[in-house]
């Protein structure tokens, strides 16, 4: 089967740097076709901390430009997407004689604080832990502490609002879609597509292919662009674990390990904590990446050191691992590798071909700006930046506005519980009232999966979102996969399932 279009660009990965290239290139103009081999943000990023943050701890690699860029884009996606992100208070407890002396940390965070137009977040300051809820939960040695601000963010649910949105503005975009062949001719892309569930093989063409295959990027140009030598990527490991809820704080705790690295411990999802992340090299294929009984041992030993209560194995409900592909820069070690991008164009034969290394959450858009330009140099300009004063799909409310929209839902629809609507409002924002549509009882939601996941809201996910499978909905549309059963998620992949067969 062939496509007769001729795109001007073909994106390959569906993570959050391809979906924001695809969308800002939608929003100006470009013709674009996006294929992502699995279900989008199946990988790194669904995979990491969650934050939107500037980096504190970059700044001790000298990594200004980055930290600055991240500073200034906290504000600006908050903005964009006030749904899906919203503001965090960080407490970094301080021991004497610990790893890093106070005025080193004073220093990062008065830094942090007047590097990247901080408007709305508010500013550092000192805690006396003997008196502040934050010191509760932890051991009586830590009597200090330092609270700055950053941003904490549902990844997955940001990477396919921005592939959303992309469609909405003309994007061809495919999931489960492989792509198994890219060549060029006479000054044109051909591209060769697998329907990973069919089997069906289509052909595209583009003037412009752009790599954003994450941590698969050197696979892509071995494998489909057929190049050889290729090693442009150092890929490093992820883990985090997800336990019972450590603490009742609102607040998330940013650690020091005596090994220098750094992990965080953050409310999630109501009734957990997730703890995290580790640093290694990982030297296997990304889609096998699990998390270690080292990594677990690591982590509990770690968190144990500063809550009073130890974390222990019985605690953990869920692990999640990712594979950060950082572009290789000969860093001796894994944790001090560079988390900056690196956007490199090849334009052998007359047909472009547009490489994004690294990366991470909080700069796509930034990424995806830069990524226009080069674009633009290319096969030429349409249009100009547009991304910084927009809203992704159901974005569009005030900042402070969340708990405004989850009353007016729950005055729409008394029959939801508040729990029901902040979920909902917190995945879908003003989006929420088209999934529950008239119904005027619970029942009318249809069947219930289990948790707060009723029929109305899968419907949703796969009409709209390429939800295709029970994992699909339970841990990257919703975080619903940490209350059902597994009889209760059988039920849902059987149900799904049927759709599939039904379509």
């Amino acid at each position: 089967m062939s496509d007769n279009r001729v795109f001007d660009l073909f994106v390959i990965g569906g993570g959050i740097n391809g979906c924001g290239i695809a969308r800002d290139a939608a929003g100006r103009g470009y013709s674009v076709a996006l294929a992502e081999m699995n279900d989008f943000a199946s990988g790194t990023s669904s995979g990491a901390t969650k934050l939107i943050h500037g980096g504190l701890r970059y700044l001790e690699h000298y990594e200004f430009r980055l930290v600055r860029e991240a500073l200034m884009e906290r504000e600006v996606l908050w903005a964009m997407a006030p749904h899906v992100i919203w503001p965090l208070r960080f407490v970094l407890p301080y021991q004497k004689g610990g790893v890093r002396p106070a005025w080193l940390i004073r220093l990062g965070l008065f830094l942090y604080d007047n590097l990247g137009g901080r408007k709305l977040l508010p500013a550092t300051k000192t805690l006396d832990l003997t008196t502040d809820p934050a010191g509760r939960p932890l051991k009586p040695i830590f009597g200090k502490a330092f609270e700055y601000s950053d941003g904490w963010v549902d990844d997955a649910r940001m990477v396919v609002l921005n592939a959303r949105d992309a469609a909405n503005k003309g994007a061809t975009i495919m999931s489960r879609a492989r792509v198994v062949s890219a060549r060029r001719e006479s000054g044109i892309w051909q591209i060769e597509v697998r329907d990973e569930i069919s089997g069906v093989t289509t052909s595209h063409r583009a003037r412009m292919l752009v790599n954003a295959g994450g941590p698969w990027v050197d696979h892509v140009l071995s494998g489909a662009v057929g190049r050889n030598n290729v090693h442009n990527v150092r890929l490093v490991q992820g883990s985090h674990i997800i336990v019972r809820k450590k603490f009742e704080d609102r607040r998330a705790y940013f650690f020091q390990n005596p090994d220098n690295r750094i992990f965080f411990a953050i409310p999630y999802e109501a009734d957990f904590t997730l703890i995290g992340t580790t640093d290694r090299d990982f030297p296997g294929d990304p889609k096998d990446v699990k998390i270690s009984a080292e990594e677990i041992e690591y982590l509990c030993k770690a968190a144990s050191e500063y809550f009073s209560e130890p974390v222990t194995t019985g605690d953990i409900v869920w692990t999640y691992s990712a594979v950060r592909p950082l572009y290789d820069d000969g860093a001796s070690k894994a944790q001090e590798a560079t988390r900056d991008y690196v956007l490199k164009v090849d334009e052998a034969d007359g047909a472009p071909l547009l490489n994004v290394f690294g990366g991470k959450l909080t700069t796509y858009r930034r990424l995806s700006e830069h990524a226009l330009e080069k674009i633009g140099e290319a096969i030429g300009e349409k249009g100009g930046p547009w991304t910084a004063k927009s809203h992704l799909p159901g974005g569009d409310f005030p900042v402070t506005g969340a708990v405004d929209e989850e009353r007016r839902l729950m005055a729409a629809y008394p029959f939801i519980s508040q729990r029901h609507a902040s979920r909902l409002v917190k995945c879908y924002g003003t989006d929420a009232g088209a999934i529950l549509g008239d119904a005027k009882s619970i029942e009318e939601l249809g069947r219930h999966f289990g948790g707060t996941l009723y029929e109305a809201e899968v419907r949703w996910s796969i009409e709209k979102e390429w939800a295709q499978t029970a994992e699909d909905v339970l841990w990257r549309r919703t975080k619903q996969g940490l209350f059902l059963t597994a009889e209760e998620a059988r039920g849902l992949e059987e149900y799904m399932a049927g759709v599939r067969r039904a379509a």
